[in-house]
């Protein structure tokens, strides 16, 4: 009930971790997130910031809203978030940066929360979502990557 996916970027990791944890810029990188912002007066990456992101799922739909929390945020090395719904977590997304040279290893990873209908989805439809979380990751990084390195 989790997968990740690395991509190597020829920027530095400050320049990465701006770009990762700006959640208003998820619709430049994402295939079914297209839009984000802030809740409750935050303006930033900080733990225990909330906001909440427009997902087109599978980049198809159904259309919705999920509310997330920052639950993870040390500049240049990780930001992560969970994903609410009806107050429990079911998801955690995670961003790792790796120094590499002059530039950043960077790694998206996601991981379902142990919860009985996530394992039951997972039974159901894992296979199949974990190809599709892997292509939208990679999708993702490479959108982040061609931005930091242009």
């Amino acid at each position: 009930m989790q997968g990740e996916v690395t991509v190597d970027v020829a920027a530095p990791p400050a320049e990465v971790f701006a770009l990762v944890s700006d959640v208003t810029r998820v619709g430049e990188f994402s295939p079914e997130t297209f839009d984000a912002e802030w809740l409750d007066g935050a303006d930033g990456p900080a733990v225990g910031a909330r906001f909440r992101g427009h997902v087109k799922r599978n980049g198809r739909g159904p259309v919705y809203w999920t509310t997330c929390t920052v639950v993870e945020c040390e500049p240049e090395r990780a930001f992560g978030f969970t994903v609410d719904f009806g107050g429990r977590v079911v998801n955690r997304w995670t961003y790792r940066l790796q120094p590499l040279g002059e530039g950043t290893e960077l790694t998206e990873s996601f991981e379902l929360s142990p919860t009985l209908l996530n394992r039951l989805y997972w039974a159901a439809a894992g296979r199949w979502r974990a190809r599709t979380n892997e292509r939208g990751m990679t999708a993702t990084l490479t959108r982040i990557k061609a931005v930091a390195e242009g």
